[in-house]
């Protein structure tokens, strides 16, 4: 999986999906191209600190709860995302 993208799980049903769009900027993801390019690379960076601010299937921006024990998103389309 290139830097950027995120395995999402949904509330209804436990399957992670490829990412189409990066999760950290909400462009289109480099998933497949190499090497990835330094804008991703640096999001794939933040996101190994910070959980996603957009969904990966659909780029929507999502709704982050950070918490001292972690964090949760949740996407009107997609439902909640697993860390």
């Amino acid at each position: 999986m290139a830097p950027g993208s995120t395995s999402f799980t949904t509330g209804d049903a436990a399957t992670a999906t490829t990412a189409k769009f990066c999760g950290h900027c909400g462009e289109p993801s480099d998933v497949g191209a190499s090497p990835a390019s330094d804008v991703h690379r640096r999001c794939g960076e933040r996101l190994a600190m910070e959980p996603p601010r957009y969904c990966a299937a659909c780029r929507r921006r999502m709704k982050v709860q950070v918490t001292p024990l972690g964090w949760s998103a949740e996407c009107s389309r997609h439902g909640m995302l697993a860390p």
